[in-house]
């Protein structure tokens, strides 16, 4: 099966072994798939990440459940990222989850009545959760109230965050996201 009957998942490459296995790019799988993966822990990653994408694109108040048109959003994000990279879109997007999940996180620990910060290694599951949501806001805040439509701010962020691009929000967050971890170590 086909995303958005264009692109063919089977053909994508996941170069970051550590996350390969939780990104969903399974040819199987619906792209609106009615929260049945919400039963246990770890069945989101066996949900496409195309359908993630879109709905992490619905997590806003102007977009809360408006679920055709973040599907319309990410649709014509791909056919735009297609067109100027001349690749598989689905290729672009792994890399950029890849480039823009942070591998280092602080936690805070409480020692007596102090609170301490603590290093400690991004699980995988997480690392792709941190990675669609800092594409999806950083999209958000170049195309809200900006003369910049949603699709063109998508695929710019995509493109950006596959290229390791810093002015990315994704990368921009992810770097300060490990500078603080590495501060704390």
């Amino acid at each position: 099966m086909k995303v958005f009957g264009k692109w063919d998942p089977a053909e994508v490459e996941i170069a970051d072994l550590s996350v390969k296995g939780y990104m969903g790019m399974a040819p199987k799988a619906v792209m609106h798939s009615g929260g049945r993966h919400a039963k246990q822990q770890f069945k989101k990653s066996e949900q496409h990440i195309v359908e993630r994408l879109i709905n992490k694109m619905m997590r806003t108040e102007r977009n809360t459940g408006k679920k055709l048109k973040a599907y319309g959003i990410v649709e014509g994000a791909f056919d735009i990222i297609a067109k100027r990279t001349k690749e598989n879109p689905l290729s672009v997007l792994a890399k950029a989850i890849a480039n823009a999940g942070p591998r280092e996180e602080v936690v805070r620990l409480k020692y007596g009545g102090i609170t301490v910060p603590k290093a400690v290694d991004t699980a995988p599951q997480r690392r792709v959760d941190t990675a669609l949501m800092f594409i999806s806001k950083g999209a958000r805040g170049a195309s809200f109230k900006k003369a910049k439509s949603a699709e063109v701010a998508l695929a710019d962020e995509i493109i950006a965050a596959a290229n390791r691009d810093v002015k990315s929000y994704a990368i921009n967050h992810r770097d300060s996201v490990e500078r603080v971890a590495k501060a704390a170590r």
